[in-house]
């Protein structure tokens, strides 16, 4: 089965041209598009947001994606290697008409497939080395990382509070209540009652 393919990033923009641009190559192949996928979208934009990641998710081994050229499928070359990696490993055939790719089973395929694979995992690499870089020099200069203290646990709301909560339980109220005003977890109540020895009995 064959797929049209045709992204634009702005309304501004118009299908039309890579329409015309399939259609025109598929005529001189004698080629039938079965199915169009058409959408206004920035390449920015996570595969599984858009209509390609849908599309990706229904091709079969032997089908063939055709579109303009290899921007359409993304604006960077991570998100574009990660794509035709995914079809070659699937045998899933991916035609550009402006670029002259025709990726299928072939051998050179299979090495370009290596290829975008061996290069997407280059890039990952490359920014989990660049964000830890980020980090260690944040750290060196003094900048607090993570989430700051006392914000992980609700037991900060409760301190100070040992009079109101033995009052409370005077009155009567359960556990149960006495953690709603207080806005806390009754775990969490539980827990700070032990920590710090108030004696409700």
């Amino acid at each position: 089965m064959i797929y049209g393919y045709i992204r634009v990033s702005t309304d501004k923009q118009t299908i039309e041209n890579q329409r015309f641009e399939i259609e025109n190559y598929c005529k001189e192949r004698n080629l039938l598009v079965a199915s169009w996928i058409e959408e206004t979208i920035s390449g920015t934009k996570k595969v599984d947001e858009r209509k390609l990641g849908k599309l990706l998710g229904k091709v079969k081994k032997g089908d063939i994606i055709i579109c303009a050229e290899l921007s359409r499928l993304g604006r960077n070359m991570f998100m574009i290697m990660s794509i035709l990696n995914y079809c070659m490993e699937n045998e899933i055939k991916v035609w550009t008409i402006k670029d002259g790719y025709k990726l299928g089973e072939d051998l050179t395929s299979k090495v370009l497939a290596f290829a975008f694979g061996l290069s997407a995992e280059i890039e990952r690499n490359l920014i989990s080395q660049r964000t830890k870089e980020a980090l260690a020099r944040k750290k060196a200069e003094g900048v607090q990382l993570g989430r700051p203290k006392g914000k992980k646990s609700t037991h900060y709301k409760l301190t100070g509070k040992e009079k109101t909560i033995i009052e409370l339980h005077e009155k009567g109220l359960s556990k149960s209540k006495i953690a709603k005003i207080l806005d806390v977890h009754r775990n969490t109540l539980n827990v700070y009652i032990k920590q710090n020895g108030i004696n409700l009995s």
